[in-house]
């Protein structure tokens, strides 16, 4: 996919992206004070509008929209991998309770399915103002390119897309995708409470206004690096590799739970030697033995690079926005760039 002009792009995001946003019931038009839920509230008598966000990347850009207007739950607790998320019984009656959920349809079944439980309450749906792609930012054929068959003859992309999304989920490692994905949540959110529609108007201008600063930031940081070949222990970054004119080589597949095979390792062993690749890149929320691996047998060093999926205390920052910077700061380090 061709690159989009980065910083003209991002301030001539439309409000209108395209989502998936289903008007409030009948219950709510006529349960008094402008409820955009079940028993919510629209935030005009100073009780704040109650969102579940499906996971930290959503909870992330909702509530630096919604300011003190919402309080944005998570559904996926801190270094809980997102792919594979199970909902108690407890958090799936926030789902379903809350006045808005915020979600990425066919991530996490089990947000899905809370989701339909809803009824006519708002659902947000981000996934077309995401444009998600199946191999983002990864060469034909390659380490990371080609399907492996498993002993049971399944092969790694048919275990990747258990999860029921086919394409890659990692919008938001692309600060470009993030902004459009922000102007979907924004509408959302005033469509489910339209007194609160300039207040999120508001943020949505300064969370562009941030994710504007970082693409520039990223753009200028890769723009002059040793190697252009990122090799990760599994494929998260391929939004981020596409953006900024990167080739990722996944060790392991989209998800990350998958085994690579042995020939999958040394596929990627042989490509990291020939290319001369200096950095493996591990991952906070994944375990660094795949890599490691890699690394150990081909004298390669490896850095850890955060998937922003969960904020953990292994985090190098607090928020989306300093760990966006921290993650640019290993890149710059590790692929050696001026």
């Amino acid at each position: 996919m061709p690159s989009t002009p980065r910083t003209a792009s991002l301030l001539a995001l439309p409000l209108a992206s395209a989502l998936l946003l289903t008007s409030c019931g009948s219950d709510a038009a006529a349960g008094g004070g402008g409820s955009p839920g079940g028993g919510g509230t629209d935030g005009s008598d100073g009780a704040r509008v109650q969102v579940a966000a499906s996971f930290y990347p959503l909870q992330w850009v909702t509530q630096a929209i919604a300011g003190d207007r919402a309080d944005v739950t998570s559904l996926t607790a801190p270094g809980v991998e997102p792919h594979d998320l199970e909902l108690s019984p407890q958090e799936v009656g926030e789902a379903v309770d809350a006045d808005v959920l915020v979600t990425l349809g066919g991530f996490q079944g089990a947000v899905d399915a809370a989701a339909e439980e809803r009824g006519d309450a708002p659902v947000v749906d981000v996934a077309p103002a995401a444009d998600l792609e199946e191999t983002p930012g990864t060469p034909a054929g390659g380490p990371s390119g080609d399907e492996h068959e498993h002993e049971g003859g399944a092969s790694d992309a048919e275990e990747e897309h258990e999860h029921g999304l086919e394409e890659d989920p990692h919008f938001w490692l692309d600060p470009v995708r993030m902004s459009s994905v922000a102007a979907a949540v924004a509408d959302g959110l005033s469509a489910a409470d339209p007194d609160g529609a300039s207040t999120y108007a508001a943020g949505l201008a300064g969370v562009q206004e941030e994710l504007t600063a970082l693409d520039d930031e990223y753009s200028t940081g890769l723009a002059t690096c040793a190697s252009r070949d990122l090799v990760t222990s599994h494929q998260a970054f391929g939004y981020l590799a596409e953006r900024y004119d990167l080739e990722q080589r996944g060790v392991s597949g989209i998800g990350g739970e998958a085994e690579p095979t042995p020939a999958r390792l040394a596929e990627v062993a042989d490509f990291v030697r020939a290319h001369d690749v200096s950095t493996i890149y591990t991952e906070t929320l994944l375990s660094p033995a795949v890599a490691e691996t890699v690394a150990d047998e081909t004298g390669a060093s490896t850095a850890v690079l955060d998937t922003l999926e969960g904020l953990t205390d292994a985090s190098p920052g607090d928020d989306y926005p300093s760990v966006m910077r921290a993650d640019l700061q290993t890149l710059r380090e590790g692929q050696g760039c001026s």
